[in-house]
């Protein structure tokens, strides 16, 4: 087994199951940023600075996202899910994930950066308000950091998507995993299959709100980003 393995704080078993993959049986990388989302909750309620916080007004939202896959798993596959805190850089609080088959064998690494706001007003928080220092170290750095992303000039190609209530979280806004999945339904008309995904979340968009996609190949691979009422929201790319 991988001796890296053992830097990771939380673990857990699962399956890929028949409505999380695509017509090729490899699981959609928005159903990859699922199980991602899972495991941080699952790991931050473990540790007292998860669901909790809502209590004092307190509320984390992933800013910025990349999924690295080697290898998609496929419909049937178990396989063992991995995160850690891996540390604090002003305002964003870093964690990492990795999927791995039964083996141990490394399939799909990512790295997220989070705020912590506060749930009314939307200011950031410092994260080392809730994070306990065994588990998020705040002189830790991570060994990447997933980068922002700029979208090239070029004649885009448009469409738009509604937000329906499937959409759409316990916080009222958009899941961040819906947005992943909007790009990836675009990608596929494109015939289009990349191998990694690095997304910037960027606003809020609710129940009802019209998103406008725009979608631009260039030569550092494909990127697609969304507006709703004249801000955008979020900002990705697929390579």
């Amino acid at each position: 087994m991988d001796k890296t393995l053992e830097s990771f704080q939380f673990s857990m078993e699962a399956e890929v199951q028949s409505f999380q993959v695509r017509p090729d049986g490899k699981i959609w990388f928005h159903c990859i940023g699922d199980w991602f989302q899972e495991i941080a909750w699952r790991h931050a309620n473990s540790g007292g600075f998860g669901t909790e916080i809502g209590e004092s007004n307190l509320m984390w939202a992933l800013a910025r996202l990349e999924i690295r896959s080697k290898k998609l798993p496929e419909w049937g596959d178990r396989f063992k899910l991995f995160t850690a805190g891996r540390g604090v850089n002003k305002i964003f609080a870093f964690r990492e994930f990795l999927l791995t088959d039964e083996s141990g064998e490394r399939l799909v690494e990512g790295m997220s950066s989070w705020l912590l706001l506060d749930s009314k007003s939307k200011r950031p928080q410092s994260p080392e308000s809730v994070l306990p220092s065994s588990l998020f170290d705040p002189k830790l750095k991570p060994d990447w950091e997933p980068a922002k992303v700029r979208i090239p000039s070029g004649e885009p190609n448009l469409s738009h998507v509604e937000v329906v209530p499937s959409d759409v979280d316990l916080y009222h806004h958009v899941n961040n995993t819906s947005y992943i999945r909007w790009a990836e339904n675009l990608l596929f008309k494109e015939n289009e299959f990349p191998s990694s995904c690095l997304i910037n979340f960027l606003s809020e968009s609710h129940l009802g709100d019209q998103v406008q996609l725009r979608s631009i190949p260039s030569e550092k691979g494909f990127f697609v980003e969304g507006s709703a009422q004249d801000s955008k929201v979020f900002a990705s790319q697929w390579i």
